[in-house]
């Protein structure tokens, strides 16, 4: 079997400029492979294109690498905020997972894949001839671009190979794995040491490419995950006082093409029209409008939502079970479309059992809702080429989590505090939700990992979230819903409901104590004995 997940050089990706007068834009280059490493490693040129390399996602939809548009929204899917039409990321944690589904591998062998490109940077940058303070920031983006990976490959899959190097085909048969505990700290120090070595901004030419504000982010979330929470806070704190980000007005067009340039974004999946374009929005549109509306987010997410007094649906006086959707925080619209009340482009979004419409209820195994967010109003072009960038980090995520981890460290909350993070977030003039007043720090730690879920919606984070918080059992063990059917529960015989009304839609079941931490791909055991499986699989 002469498949690996730790490639050599001669499988990676490079790119090369499209054409001359495209120079100054870092991410304008075309995919370029079987470059030889003798006859490569020469001039300042080679060695941005290489960097461009570790970079590079792949045209189309691909994934899963933790980085990718579908690799971010799949997350999400898995951890309860929503299933799909195939049910694909649904089997990672419906307690039907085994150490041969291909979502899995495909996470840790697209993220090897990116360590392995990253690590032939690393072995041969010092061979190139060329500015020093170029050369030691080209160094720790690609040694920041790792970090994440490994990060990520740690969370999920616990102890894993920790390589430093390009591998040969023996020596990677032969890796073992490495305590998490290590490979955190591994990452932990490629994050301080290259966040260091970044600027702490980028010109609009080099949208896309690290800074320093990324690298502190990153650690931030793994410090958050260590619950090391005076140094997550310490981390966030410096992201805050650099004075680069601040928070858009504009929640919904954040996520638009037209956005990309927004001081709210800290780190972008980059993507470009008619050169490494996507089918995103192929996926998200509704028929209705020439799509395939893929993915179907649950009623649970649409419920966390608060109404627009602050208060939760089961506490408000201003929620009423007949009409749901009303009083509530814009949010919710911005996220969800919903049928006979979300609009896109002069249309009404239809998904009613008894309607006409292409995207009736009746027709696909879906919750009746669509995913709005990211639904680009501003695009008229190929669904299936879409170049809008896909946000990975952004400054409203900084300010949840240094309010956590001041709040974890157990340092005292103030109004200052409050209004520095949280009210910032939901204080934006698209949204102006209520002020968060109270200090109590259970009811504020509610509030705040509330306020993460819908602030953070289909971005990728929410599975780091319940893993970390140690509730995902209890989140991914129960029932979940659709789209509102009737207001005569107990009468109403088209579809099962619940006794208030909603369409009774999926059950997850996920295993408490083994589905915390995804298999080791059984391909990767039966090649290398030397490693073994996570308990349970």
């Amino acid at each position: 079997m002469t498949k690996r997940y730790l490639p050599t050089w001669g499988g990676l990706l490079l790119l090369m400029l499209l054409h001359t007068g495209c120079q100054d834009d870092f991410f304008d280059k075309q995919p370029l492979d079987a470059v030889s490493d003798g006859t490569f490693w020469q001039t300042e040129g080679d060695a941005r294109l290489a960097l461009v390399g570790c970079y590079y996602t792949g045209a189309g939809w691909s994934g899963e690498d933790f980085w990718t548009a579908r690799s971010l929204l799949y997350l999400d899917l898995m951890a309860g905020n929503g299933s799909e039409k195939e049910l694909i990321p649904d089997h990672v944690t419906d307690g039907t997972l085994t150490a041969s589904y291909w979502v899995t591998t495909n996470y840790w062998q697209r993220a090897y894949e990116k360590i392995t490109t990253c690590n032939n940077f690393l072995d041969h940058i010092g061979e190139v001839t060329m500015d020093e303070g170029l050369k030691a920031m080209m160094v720790a983006e690609v040694r920041t671009i790792r970090a994440y990976q490994y990060f990520n490959l740690a969370l999920f899959y616990g102890d894993v190979p920790l390589v430093e190097r390009v591998l040969s085909i023996d020596e990677a048969n032969q890796v073992t794995r490495t305590p998490q505990a290590e490979v955190w700290a591994f990452v932990g120090n490629e994050l301080s040491e290259s966040a260091a070595a970044l600027p702490a901004s980028r010109p609009d030419s080099e949208n896309g490419r690290l800074t320093s504000g990324a690298a502190l982010a990153i650690l931030g979330r793994l410090q958050m995950a260590r619950q090391q929470w005076s140094e997550a806070a310490a981390t966030y704190k410096q992201i805050i006082d650099s004075g680069v980000y601040t928070i858009d007005p504009n929640f919904k067009e954040l996520f638009w093409q037209t956005h990309e340039l927004s001081t709210e974004i800290i780190l972008s999946s980059q993507y470009q029209e008619d050169v490494y374009g996507h089918v995103m929005l192929q996926y998200l549109y509704p028929e209705a409008w020439g799509g395939w509306h893929q993915f179907s987010p649950y009623n649970e997410l649409a419920e966390a939502f608060l109404c627009t007094d602050g208060q939760p649906i089961e506490t408000s006086p201003l929620y009423n079970p007949d009409a749901p959707y009303e009083n509530r925080d814009p949010r919710l619209d911005y996220t969800l479309m919903i049928s006979d009340r979300t609009t896109f482009k002069g249309q009404t979004f239809v998904s009613r059992p008894d309607s006409d419409s292409p995207d009736r209820f009746n027709k696909y195994n879906w919750s009746g809702y669509c995913i709005n967010k990211f639904m680009d109003g501003s695009f008229d072009g190929n669904l299936m080429n879409y170049g809008g960038n896909f946000i990975m980090i952004r400054y409203a995520e900084v300010l949840l989590s240094y309010l956590e981890a001041t709040l974890e460290a157990g340092v005292p909350v103030d109004q200052t505090l409050l209004d520095l993070t949280i009210n910032a977030v939901r204080g934006r003039t698209s949204v102006q939700m209520p002020a968060v007043t109270t200090t109590d720090p259970a009811a504020l730690r509610a509030l705040v990992r509330r306020e993460r879920r819908v602030e953070l919606a289909f971005e990728g984070v929410r599975y780091y979230d319940i893993l970390r918080w140690g509730i995902a059992a209890q989140e991914l063990n129960r029932q979940y819903t659709g789209l509102k059917l009737t207001d005569d529960p107990a009468s109403y015989t088209a579809y099962p409901v619940d006794d208030e009304g909603y369409f009774l839609y999926q059950q997850r079941n996920f295993k408490e104590g083994i589905n915390e931490l995804w298999p080791i791909p059984q391909a990767e055991i039966d090649i290398n004995k030397n490693l073994t499986q996570n308990p349970g699989y």
